[in-house]
């Protein structure tokens, strides 16, 4: 038993093909073919809109999705980082409500994998009903350089468990200024062939902090009560000085990158063959009014994909919201294009491609559907919601 779908055009998940095709997918989602209409045969659905694989959404927490609406908007990384830490001992049950309805509206907006930030075991048991595919990255921060071999331990233990749950996981650092040496070492040990995420230059403070030690970052660590005897400025940027080791990870996905530079690029470029550069547009106008270098990426042919972040950054989890916003600010951008990044590409940097991000035969990809583009006003009204 097949269905078929035709739409006013067909993304394929590498181009965007006029409404002549029709989409052949088995009973269960398995695409079987594209074939013309005058070859279809009877029973094929019409849409009017795009027909695209589902999204893959590279980069959220969906641990925090319990703070909505609970952090204001534009308060700086800092202080936005300090209000998570705050916010996140509340009740078990209002957590686990949060996560199931936050899954719920992935879910409705045609996201069919996450690549999921986990500091705990909050999500494991609704990932554990597989409604969709996840990579779990583990994260792993600490600025206690004796400590590093305990945070390992702790994230296997996590790592563990979601592995149990065929979960895929693995160990990640949160972000260049958060891990010390000693722990870097010992993660990338278990780098193998995983990928690994990182949260990277959100603020010109991150740069500033490994560049020449000084900026608001030192401030931050005060408050800690942290003893930065063991920090030595490196003269790099943030990204830079910690490439030598990302460098390692089989893929990487690098998120936010708001102040990533032309030279940051060329040299991940330059030493990683699977690196990923996640757009987060939306997180990064809550919480710093910022946008990601997008046009600068594009001049170095980066590999890019797309991040909902958290409903503790962020209004939605929706990647078409976030299609959108980048549409607002680069309204040049084909739409082809920016819909590579959203299915193909995100499913590559989880590495899912062998099934996920794009109609070619024996996968199963989901089938989205975009409605309410049009030529005046683009995705700003348009809607997504899975047909299969």
């Amino acid at each position: 038993m097949y269905q078929k779908f035709q739409a006013t055009q067909i993304f394929t998940g590498t181009e965007l093909l006029e409404d002549q095709l029709v989409l052949i997918t088995q009973k269960d989602g398995t695409i079987e073919a594209m074939v013309g209409i005058e070859d279809a045969g009877d029973e094929v659905q019409n849409f009017e809109g795009i027909i695209t694989p589902g999204f893959i959404n590279a980069h959220c927490h969906l641990e925090l999705s319990h703070m909505k609406g609970m952090i204001p908007a534009h308060t700086g990384l800092q202080e936005f980082v300090k209000q998570i830490v705050a916010l996140r001992h509340v009740d078990p049950e209002s957590i686990q409500e949060a996560i199931v309805s936050a899954e719920a509206e992935m879910m409705a907006n045609g996201i069919v994998a996450v690549g999921d930030i986990s500091n705990t075991l909050d999500t494991l048991s609704q990932k554990a009903k597989h409604n969709l595919a996840y990579y779990s990255f583990v994260e792993l921060y600490d600025l206690d350089p004796t400590r590093a071999a305990d945070k390992i331990l702790a994230g296997l233990e996590i790592q563990k468990k979601f592995q149990e749950n065929c979960v895929r996981a693995s160990l990640v650092p949160h972000a260049p200024y958060s891990v010390t040496n000693n722990l870097w070492n010992l993660l990338s040990a278990h780098f193998g062939i995983h990928t690994i995420s990182i949260h990277n230059q959100e603020t010109p403070d991150e740069n500033d902090f490994f560049k020449t030690k000084t900026g608001s970052f030192l401030g931050m660590y005060e408050r800690t009560k942290v003893n930065l005897d063991f920090f030595e400025a490196t003269g790099l940027s943030s990204l830079q000085s910690i490439l030598p080791i990302f460098k390692k990870a089989h893929h990487g996905i690098l998120v936010h990158n708001s102040f990533t530079s032309a030279e940051d690029i060329q040299a991940v470029h330059a030493a990683m063959d699977n690196a990923f550069w996640c757009l987060c547009p939306n997180a990064n106008q809550y919480i710093e009014q910022t946008m990601p270098p997008i046009e600068l990426l594009r001049s170095k042919n980066a590999k890019m994909v797309i991040g909902t972040d958290s409903y503790a950054s962020n209004w939605s989890l929706n990647v078409l919201d976030e299609l959108k916003t980048i549409q607002q600010h680069h309204p040049q951008i084909p739409l082809e294009e920016m819909l590579g990044w959203a299915t193909l590409n995100g499913a590559r940097a989880l590495q899912m491609d062998k099934h996920l991000g794009s109609f070619e035969q024996g996968k199963k990809p989901g089938v989205v559907m975009i409605k309410g583009i049009d030529a005046l006003n683009g995705l700003k009204n348009a809607s997504s919601h899975k047909i299969l």
